[in-house]
């Protein structure tokens, strides 16, 4: 565990130093703590600890023999940081579509509970009917968030959209923008059955959307197609199975802003373990 948060804190190093980065700190405060070990601490948390940033910071304090911020300014410090984080995501995003050759990718969507459904009355971080969503497979219904992730076959992740979890994944496709080379193919289940879709971005884009089709589709594929595009599905199914695994039973947050920034870290711990 050491050598891999000495990776990540030098990975971070070296990506500010790329970039230029000015810092967090107010202009009139001592940057003490370098927004290196902030970020560190916070994508540990993600990686190690379950989301508990103050698990995380007490390990940082202990065994790394480091200098930390008390939890409200730590706090404070990742809220100013929240566009960097997205920042490295697809920095590293790059990365991965740079070595993907074949131009594969693969969508899939995973939904993110705010609170028990029994708790939806009082949940304080987000409010109104768009966040129920339903969870077609476990035929219940869940409060919270919709996340869309495109992976590569490697299953190494290059983009990512959050949504309330009443929007559908068709749904999504149809607000979100593909981000991939020209030539692209995505695979991705029926849920994101939308010829209009598929024939705009072929067109316009040149990426092509190879969907699932379902048993009354007016496209059916051919026997191996079907086998081909479920096949590639599993791929992704175990790449959402690989980052859920770490999500504590509640994530913790005060706001919704701090949950969703619990997310992305989420994510990004998952791509640096990708990759490092």
């Amino acid at each position: 565990m050491s050598e891999k948060v000495i990776a990540i804190y030098c990975f971070l190093d070296d990506y500010f130093l790329e970039t230029n980065h000015r810092g967090s700190c107010k202009p009139q405060a001592s940057p003490k703590v370098s927004d290196s070990i902030v970020l560190t601490t916070a994508i540990i948390s993600a990686r190690f600890f379950g989301g508990n940033q103050a698990s995380a910071m007490l390990y940082m304090a202990d065994k790394q023999g480091l200098l930390m911020l008390e939890k409200s300014a730590f706090n404070r410090r990742l809220h100013r940081l929240a566009h960097t984080l997205s920042a490295l995501f697809y920095y590293l995003a790059d990365f991965f579509k740079a070595l993907n050759l074949r131009g594969q990718y693969l969508i899939d969507s995973f939904p993110v509970a705010v609170c028990d459904n029994i708790r939806i009355g009082r949940s304080r971080l987000v409010k109104g009917e768009e966040y129920r969503g339903k969870i077609a497979s476990k035929r219940r219904f869940f409060f919270g968030f919709r996340v869309q992730l495109i992976t590569t076959l490697d299953k190494q992740p290059v983009q990512f959209f959050m949504l309330p979890g009443s929007y559908v994944d068709v749904t999504a496709l149809q607000m979100m923008h593909l981000n991939l080379p020209i030539g692209s193919e995505v695979f991705g289940d029926a849920g994101y059955t939308d010829y209009e879709q598929e024939a705009f971005y072929a067109e316009c884009e040149q990426i092509y959307l190879q969907i699932q089709r379902k048993s009354n589709s007016r496209r059916l594929d051919q026997t191996w197609q079907a086998a081909y595009k479920k096949a590639l599905r599993q791929r992704i199914e175990q790449a959402l199975s690989q980052i859920t695994m770490r999500f504590p039973k509640k994530i913790h947050a005060v706001t919704e802003a701090g949950f969703l920034i619990k997310l992305v870290l989420f994510l990004l711990a998952y791509a640096l373990e990708t990759s490092l």
